[in-house]
């Protein structure tokens, strides 16, 4: 049985741990704010999960998903998650997040910076590209024919081969873009964020469809850097 800790319970941190429970699997929670407010969450997700710290999340989980602002990624705990997987799922968001000098330059990914953060860690690029409501909604059993599948990206293949497990278990293919470097792909404003999952491109909440594999490689293989 795999542990997943969760360092962020949002929109995506939330519905990764759903479908994670769904699988069988263990979650611990953590957020901002402590874990008392979490209470209603965990109760939700039922035996299966549990709300910690973020360090304690860390430590438990034998896969960590970081999904906080990207502003705050120098909040992570380092040392608690030295030799664990760590699935990053930020974006970044210049409005929110405040110029990043590196990241407008185009000289490097925002997992890229994750990663030499963590440098006794490693880093896959994961679930950053797809809307909440859609994650939810698109999780299918291995081999079905409306299958949908993710990208990911990251420098150890290890890593990324047991992240491709993970995801096959909560329902969904891989599309590997190769090492962190190419995570970009799927950021914001590419054709492969968030569009093919949608069934209005122009709202989002308005329902999901499929978007198999050759789809998402296709759309990330057509981005291009500004």
């Amino acid at each position: 049985m795999t542990t997943w800790g969760f360092i962020g319970s949002g929109n995506i941190g939330s519905t990764v741990a759903r479908l994670a429970v769904a699988a069988g699997h263990q979650v611990v929670l953590s957020n901002s704010r402590g874990p008392e407010t979490l209470t209603e969450l965990v109760s939700e997700l039922g035996d299966g999960a549990r709300a910690a710290t973020a360090a304690e999340a860390a430590r438990a989980g034998d896969v960590v998903v970081v999904t906080i602002p990207l502003k705050n990624y120098r909040d992570v705990p380092v040392e608690a998650l030295a030799g664990k997987i760590v699935i990053d799922t930020m974006n970044y968001y210049p409005q929110r997040d405040g110029q990043i000098e590196p990241l407008d330059a185009g000289t490097t990914t925002s997992s890229e910076l994750l990663q030499a953060e963590l440098p006794d860690s490693q880093v896959v690029k994961g679930f950053n590209n797809i809307f909440f409501q859609h994650l939810r909604d698109l999780a299918r059993p291995t081999g079905s024919s409306d299958r949908s599948a993710l990208a990911i990206a990251g420098d150890s293949a290890e890593a990324k081969r047991r992240v491709t497990e993970l995801l096959d278990e909560i329902g969904y293919d891989t599309v590997d873009l190769g090492p962190l470097s190419e995570g970009w792909r799927t950021q914001p404003d590419t054709p492969a964020y968030g569009l093919q999952y949608a069934a209005d491109e122009q709202d989002w909440t308005a329902g999901a469809k499929a978007a198999d594999a050759a789809e998402v490689a296709s759309r990330a293989a057509a981005a291009h850097r500004g």
